[in-house]
């Protein structure tokens, strides 16, 4: 079977990678959390996770009617490393919903044209309207991050997506949007574990990309870019959610809850809409490198 970008993953991991990320990945069974500061030891089990998730995913479908009945607006906005879970998340929240209400943002690079926009123009087009939701899967946090660490915007760009940040948001909620930010952190062992599995299948190939491949040499570029973007985003007004994604069940679990626990709703089940799990889930001071 040919790998894609010629086995770059697999070679990183033999020839390139930390020898205690190298050790933990041979060492670990299957359903073993890798790192070791992570507060559980082995992943959430089937039947728990699916039962949860059952349960989860009826509360969104009423959360979803309420959202259509009362016109709310909703944005939820996932960030994180590669391979950190955005779009299993982002999944497990959309799959049931009407797609005319609950829509996935998902852009491309920028052509041409928006090049020379206003950066958060592109953005602002898809903002919800009254009765919908839209899930961002990344944002306009990319300037905050890839695009700083791969030198695809200049320092005084990044200066000015800074600067202008702050207020950017703090109009997005003044103007009524229920608005969530989520970072998925997921440790460097799981990482690579998770590119080495997406190598090997040719059904989630596609989901590696250049980026991913050379990513694995910048993680500390990527680590100050992620700590210089909490100290410089993480507002009262717009605070971020940090959730840590080792186990993708737990993580998938605490995602729905931070979205469904801070808004009241029509036929709210408080037990099951409750807040996450506070071992995986809280803000920036949950950051993990």
């Amino acid at each position: 079977m040919t790998l894609p970008f010629d086995g770059a993953i697999s070679k990183f991991f033999e020839e390139t990678a930390p020898e205690e990320v190298r050790q933990a990945i041979l060492n670990a069974g299957k359903k073993d959390i890798l790192s070791p500061s992570y507060p559980y030891k082995k992943r959430m089990g089937r039947k728990e996770y699916e039962d949860t998730m059952t349960a989860l995913q009826i509360e969104l479908v009423k959360f979803q009617s309420w959202v259509k009945a009362s016109k709310t607006r909703v944005a939820v906005l996932f960030e994180g490393r590669d391979a950190a879970g955005k779009g299993g998340s982002i999944k497990r929240i959309h799959e049931n919903l009407n797609p005319r209400v609950a829509r996935v943002v998902a852009l491309s690079k920028p052509s041409d044209r928006e090049a020379t926009q206003w950066y958060f123009q592109r953005y602002i087009k898809h903002l919800p309207a009254g009765g919908e939701i839209a899930l961002f899967d990344r944002s306009w946090y990319n300037r905050g991050v890839v695009e700083h660490v791969f030198g695809f915007c200049t320092p005084e760009q990044r200066h000015s997506f800074f600067w202008q940040l702050p207020e950017y948001e703090e109009m997005l909620v003044d103007e009524g949007i229920h608005f969530t930010k989520i970072w998925l952190n997921v440790g460097r062992a799981e990482q690579l574990r998770r590119f080495l599995a997406r190598e090997k299948d040719p059904l989630k190939q596609w989901k590696l990309s250049w980026i991913d491949v050379e990513g694995l040499n910048r993680w500390d570029a990527y680590s100050d870019a992620i700590e210089e973007t909490f100290t410089r985003s993480h507002t009262e007004t717009a605070p971020w959610t940090v959730i840590r994604s080792d186990d993708k069940r737990r993580a998938r679990i605490a995602v729905i809850r931070s979205v469904l626990s801070g808004i009241d709703y029509d036929g709210k089940d408080e037990t099951v809409a409750c807040a996450p799990d506070d071992k995986i889930c809280g803000g920036p001071e949950m950051w993990v490198d």
